[in-house]
């Protein structure tokens, strides 16, 4: 402090500086360190409780409503029982509605379209009259080869009188053979040309015929194609089309694989009865039999052509219309048949959930046959009276707590339908076998 201060260096007093010791310091990083601990060991244990709490609500929830080992949450779930029943062994494959006959009415030949004789859409039957072609000009053509014929007629009858002549004059040795046998020829030269004639009268018959236009055959009438009042030229000019609707056939194809089991029952002498379904496959239409089957398998699609026969009174099968046709081949007795939606695929193959008393599950492997989409026949690993898990089946495992429903879903759950022509196949959803 210099000397013209007013504080004296004698008089100040002196405060001592305050520094933090590594003590101090020490004991105050222990005490938050212990408070750190405390609060741990704290949430921990409130933690513990929690959980404690939690488990005990669920084991007591899980007792409450049919809970098993370790508290599980029990799975609502839909069943079905295993019955025998008969199963028909169907075929499918698509179809188109074929006519057994369609004819394009033409006329045979030339002239003016003078009437209309019927009325479209009208059913007609064999020989119904339809059209009528102006028929004068072959009426006129007719009378002169008739004029012509009779001519030639009176000329030949000449020749055969003047040949006998000659034969008698040959006989007596007044003429020569030569105009024997020329007379000869000339008679018949003149039947060749009488005959010639005759052909000419009845071809003009029957344009005159043709000039009156009928249906070939029994069938429905369409819309007309051409009006009254037109020329028509002869093979060429469409009048209407006649389509025969009773009885209609039906052509669809199978599979190349399916095809010596429908010939195995056609050769034992069966009928088989095939059934038409509309686009959708949910409503039967009509109700046939199998006609035919084709002669060869179409190598660019390995498919066969078969064609069924509807007698189609109600007129319910029209003409090209597509169809679902379904053949029943044949049909297995009292066989175990469970619903299609209870099977399931996963790794160990086919199996279903079956009940085991009314609260628990096992996994059974089975082996299935033949199906008609909403239900399958096993051939093995299921026995008639057996339950099965038809609904809920997701979250199931071996030995998994369950509680039946009961709005579960029954047999026609989840019907399956293939499209491919072949029969038909259970489709269920794959999952583990154990959770």
């Amino acid at each position: 402090m210099n000397e013209s201060s007013p504080i004296r260096r004698e008089t100040a007093r002196e405060y001592p500086v305050l520094t933090p010791t590594p003590t101090r310091r020490r004991r105050r990083f222990g005490s938050w360190m212990i408070l750190l601990l405390v609060l741990g060991l704290g949430g921990a244990v409130a933690h513990r409780m929690y959980d404690a709490k939690k488990a005990a609500g669920t084991t007591e929830a899980g007792h409450g409503r049919g809970g098993g080992k370790h508290g599980e949450m029990a799975q609502a779930v839909g069943i079905a029982t295993v019955a025998t029943g008969d199963m028909p062994i169907v075929l499918q494959g698509l179809g188109t509605v074929t006519p057994l006959a369609t004819v394009t009415v033409k006329s045979q030949i030339s002239g003016y379209l003078t009437e209309i004789g019927f009325r479209e859409g009208q059913t007609v039957k064999k020989g119904d009259y339809l059209a009528q072609i102006d028929q004068r000009p072959y009426e006129a053509l007719l009378a002169q080869y008739l004029g012509q014929l009779a001519r030639d007629q009176a000329l030949l009858q000449n020749a055969k009188l003047d040949l006998v002549r000659y034969q008698t004059l040959n006989r007596q040795d007044s003429i020569s053979k030569q105009n024997v046998d020329t007379q000869a020829a000339l008679v018949k030269q003149n039947e060749g040309t009488v005959a010639a004639d005759q052909a000419v009268v009845d071809q003009q018959r029957l344009n005159i015929a043709y000039a009156h236009i009928v249906s070939p055959v029994e069938g429905r009438v369409g819309l007309r194609q051409v009006d009254q009042g037109n020329y028509i030229s002869g093979g060429s000019t469409n009048i209407v089309v006649v389509t025969q609707l009773h009885p209609i056939s039906v052509l669809f194809t199978l599979p190349e694989d399916d095809v010596s089991r429908v010939m195995k029952r056609v050769r034992e002498g069966a009928k088989l009865t095939v059934r038409a379904y509309d686009r959708g496959d949910q409503h039967e239409i009509a109700t046939g039999t199998l006609d035919t089957v084709d002669n060869q398998i179409d190598v660019t699609t390995g498919t066969v052509k078969l064609r069924a026969l509807f007698k189609n009174d109600d007129e319910t099968l029209f003409p090209n219309q597509f169809v679902n046709a379904k053949l029943t081949v044949d049909t297995i007795r009292n066989a175990p048949v469970i619903p299609a939606a209870a099977i399931l695929r996963g790794t160990p193959g086919t199996y279903v959930y079956l009940m085991q008393g009314d609260d628990k599950v096992s996994v059974r492997p089975i082996t299935v046959g033949e199906t008609d989409g909403s239900r399958t026949v096993v051939t093995a690993g299921l026995q008639p009276g057996d339950r099965v898990v038809t609904d809920g089946t997701d979250r199931l495992r071996e030995g998994a707590p369950v509680r039946i429903t009961t709005g579960a879903a029954g047999p026609q759950a989840a019907p399956g339908r293939a499209i491919d022509g072949t029969v038909l196949r259970p489709r269920g959803p794959a999952g583990p076998l154990c959770g």
